[in-house]
């Protein structure tokens, strides 16, 4: 990134990264964009109560408007790489399932890059209760009739597989696996550990029709079985159960405020 290399001036700029296409490109971008709620920006009135308005952006180089800030910075990122530009981003679940913007994005995603691997990662991994995050890789090509993905690879890091941020945080090691089977330098001889005969393998791909098929063209795929749910005998620790509830809980608790939020902008709209 030339961060201390580039004789005193730093190569960033501060700004509102959606706000408009910066114009430069590059050949490979690996970013973590900010979770959170949507975009939105607080207004006082001049009777001194605030009010909180949605940010809906709108750029011509956007395959959706939507005030979601994880599906934007997906096209912003879209729009940052050069033809063949490789990326590698982080990303929570809801960008995988959400309807709307979110399967529009999908699709066309899916269409115009090879979205070409996907690693789910587990939970506990955030100081931010109830993320569920995965890092989603794709290449940009250019433009074509037919689509770029042929097969999205997908390695489950996250069944039956706990960590913490204290107890047991994750290490370079638990990684090894995947990065074994990512295979970068020739990802046509990838080769599945998931089989008929071998059902606990973590790695396994699915075409594009299989995918494009799907409701909403749902990358949200599991299909390892949670051995929690079939062994009770084979629980986790006490303290690991009560940390997935708790960040299943704030999960929900966090799309049930996006919600309040749109209902409370709807309603000052319409008071306006």
């Amino acid at each position: 990134h030339g961060i201390g290399n580039n004789g005193g001036k730093l190569p960033l700029t501060v700004a509102d990264s959606l706000a408009a296409d910066p114009g430069n490109r590059f050949e490979i971008v690996l970013t973590n964009p900010p979770f959170g709620k949507k975009s939105s920006t607080t207004i006082v009135g001049e009777d001194g109560k605030a009010s909180k308005e949605t940010e809906i952006v709108e750029r011509e180089d956007f395959w959706a408007t939507t005030s979601n800030k994880q599906l934007n910075f997906v096209q912003h990122v879209k729009t940052l790489l050069a033809q063949h530009g490789r990326c590698g981003i982080v990303v929570p679940d809801n960008v995988l399932f959400e309807g709307g913007a979110g399967e529009t994005v999908r699709r066309k995603l899916l269409h115009d890059c090879d979205v070409h691997t996907l690693l789910r990662l587990p939970t506990g991994l955030f100081y931010a209760q109830g993320v569920k995050a995965n890092v989603l890789f794709f290449d940009k090509k250019p433009a074509s009739e037919t689509p770029w993905t042929k097969k999205l690879w997908i390695y489950d890091l996250r069944t039956n597989i706990h960590f913490t941020l204290k107890t047991n945080p994750l290490k370079r090691a638990d990684l090894d696996e995947f990065v074994e089977n990512y295979n970068p330098t020739n990802r046509q001889d990838r080769n599945p550990t998931w089989s008929e005969d071998k059902q606990d393998g973590c790695w396994r791909s699915y075409g594009y029709d299989e995918i494009i098929n799907r409701d909403k063209a749902s990358l949200d795929i599991f299909w390892l079985m949670d051995d929690s749910l079939e062994d009770s005998d084979n629980l986790p620790e006490p303290g690991i159960i009560a940390a997935e509830i708790v960040e299943d809980l704030e999960a929900a608790l966090e799309q049930f405020r996006e919600i309040a939020s749109d209902l409370d902008s709807e309603n000052v709209q319409g008071e306006a």
